[in-house]
């Protein structure tokens, strides 16, 4: 049986690989890694790359959120809860807008680990290794928390086995149920901040009440698809749960249904475009501003040499002032590589700002502004926009700036807990999905 050349990438440049504490440990935790079970299945995963490729076509819309950087301690029952609860009723909001079925996928069960720009941190003198994520080290700034422990790698698989336990149980369990979640966002368009998003609530309302007029009962309405993705960044990770499926014999990533390579790592002749390119998993690569034609072109023919439909999303994460003069070209490249690529923008990303106060958050404004530029730019083209990749939670925190809930400065200081990136709340995240679902709408009617 071939090996698929999967190791090849230990020839290669890795970038953002932590430095382990021990080489004896490590080697302990990656055996009892591919001692375990996968966490998702290759017939799953072919069913996502099929979604994939409807959405790329134009017949479906992809939305992805959750986590910057998922937590061990964060992974119980009522936040995990949230976060799907959230995506849930964006999804149903966006799947009136868009009048096509919603691909719904959690940055979740496998978000442990993070690229960074240094490899240390310093605070008052003292040094010590950066946080990168809880599969790697903790965000507290002591010696043993940020010591670099590949024992984490199996902590990270087990919370993210009993994440996807929870995420199957919701989504199939009656809790996703479609008229339970139209009931949610009619109580979110009830605040009277809300209230210019409430003919789009209506409608919705008057959609639900003719299928119920009907006598639609189906399996659908109570019952949805979710999948699971994350940044393919740990090798140490990722290896061991690469696995050879038994119907096929080709190798599939068990760890996510979906992985995307960073900005940070998607170097062509790099590790991580050489390791994820002999995998079947449907693939992400983020675009950000600096990205050319010419990056575009080579790595289609990298990872989509057969021009695979669902195979191949790129994320484009451009930030509002760049996005209209920077996506068409690389939009323009793609249609003529012969490829059909889904595309999605990522607005969290090139919108980065520090307050006064020194807090990395972002201004909704400027979110929803790089997501109208993607929308812009599509009709213009007469592509299709096709999807949302936004960080966000389901709890109610204070991290990105302005929304309807007119966040400010002061209002970080009270409810700030990202490790990591700012995330939009739950009450931005609806926001987003009606101004979204308007977008749509005029996309739908060119």
């Amino acid at each position: 049986m071939s090996d698929f050349g999967l190791d090849n990438y230990l020839k290669l440049e890795a970038k953002q690989q932590p430095t382990w504490y021990s080489q004896d440990v490590l080697a302990e935790a990656k055996t009892e890694l591919a001692k375990q079970p996968p966490l998702v299945f290759a017939g799953e995963v072919d069913t996502l790359r099929k979604r994939l490729a409807e959405a790329a076509s134009g017949n479906a819309f992809l939305l992805q959120g959750g986590d910057c950087a998922e937590t061990f301690v964060d992974a119980t029952a009522d936040r995990i809860r949230n976060r799907i609860k959230t995506v849930l009723q964006m999804a149903v909001v966006l799947m009136y807008g868009s009048s096509l079925p919603v691909i719904k996928m959690g940055r979740m069960a496998g978000q442990f680990a993070k690229p960074r720009s240094s490899d240390d941190e310093t605070r008052e003198g003292v040094t010590l290794p950066a946080y990168r994520g809880d599969a790697v080290n903790s965000y507290e700034f002591t010696a043993e928390s940020r010591r670099n422990d590949p024992r984490r790698l199996m902590q990270a698989y087990n919370t993210s086995a009993s994440t996807l336990n929870l995420i199957r149980a919701f989504t199939t369990g009656g809790f996703a149920d479609l008229r339970e979640v139209h009931a949610w966002n009619k109580g979110f368009t009830v605040n009277p901040a809300n209230k210019k998003y409430e003919s789009i609530a209506s409608d919705i309302d008057r959609a639900m009440k003719f299928m119920e007029a009907c006598g639609v009962d189906s399996a659908e309405l109570k019952a949805t698809e979710f999948f699971v993705s994350h940044e393919g960044l740990l090798f140490d990770y990722e290896r061991p749960m690469t696995r050879i499926d038994s119907r096929t014999g080709n190798p599939y990533v068990t760890s996510g249904h979906f992985i995307w390579i960073g900005e940070r790592t998607r170097q062509l002749d790099g590790a991580h475009m050489d390791y994820f390119s002999r995998v079947r998993n449907p693939l992400g690569v983020k675009l950000g501003p600096t990205s050319t034609r010419e990056d575009v072109l080579r790595l289609i023919d990298k990872l989509d040499p057969t021009r695979e439909p669902g195979r191949l999303t790129l994320i484009s994460r451009m930030g509002a002032g760049k996005i209209r003069d920077e996506l068409p070209k690389l939009i323009e490249a793609a249609k003529e590589s012969g490829a059909t690529p889904l595309w999605i923008t990522d607005p969290m990303h090139g919108n980065g700002i520090t307050t006064k106060n020194g807090y990395k958050s972002r201004r909704f404004e400027d979110v929803m502004d790089e997501v109208m530029g993607f929308f812009e730019v599509h009709r213009a083209l007469g592509t299709h926009p096709g999807g949302l990749h936004v960080e966000l939670t389901g709890d109610d925190v204070a991290e990105c700036l302005g929304g309807s809930e007119m966040i400010d400065e002061s209002t970080l200081e009270e409810r700030y807990e990202s490790v990591c990136d700012p995330r939009l709340n739950h009450m931005q995240s609806l926001e987003l999905a009606f101004l979204v679902a308007e977008q749509l709408v005029q996309t739908a009617r060119r």
